[in-house]
């Protein structure tokens, strides 16, 4: 058990500076109007996470990485609520249509890339 909380929390904290360097690099190149980089690596991460789950969660994987990967980096790296947040920002800002296509190009993409 001890071991595998370490594993989460050391791929957490992996999984949390990247996706702080995204966001930043987005932020950076395309401005702060629309959020690019939550959307970036929630995307990414889901391809990801459907990727690690069909080649560690079957008969033939290594389901003892998972906590590492899907759980501590991956758990880390994507953001439900910073998306949240953002989706509320943007409503605050009266920017309804941009909100909205936030929302579903997040949902949409996010599961495409996961069944990927």
């Amino acid at each position: 058990m001890i071991q595998t909380l370490a594993q989460v929390a050391a791929g957490g904290a992996i999984g949390a500076s990247a996706r702080y360097l995204v966001v930043a690099w987005a932020t950076r190149l395309f401005g702060p109007g629309f959020p690019l980089g939550t959307l970036l690596v929630n995307v990414i991460g889901s391809l990801a996470i459907g990727a690690l789950a069909a080649l560690l969660l079957n008969p033939k994987g290594n389901a003892a990485l998972s906590p590492l990967l899907i759980t501590g980096v991956l758990g880390g790296f994507t953001t439900f609520s910073a998306f949240s947040l953002d989706v509320m920002r943007l409503i605050e800002a009266g920017r309804m249509g941009t909100a909205a296509l936030y929302m579903v190009l997040s949902v949409v993409l996010s599961l495409v890339a996961c069944a990927l």
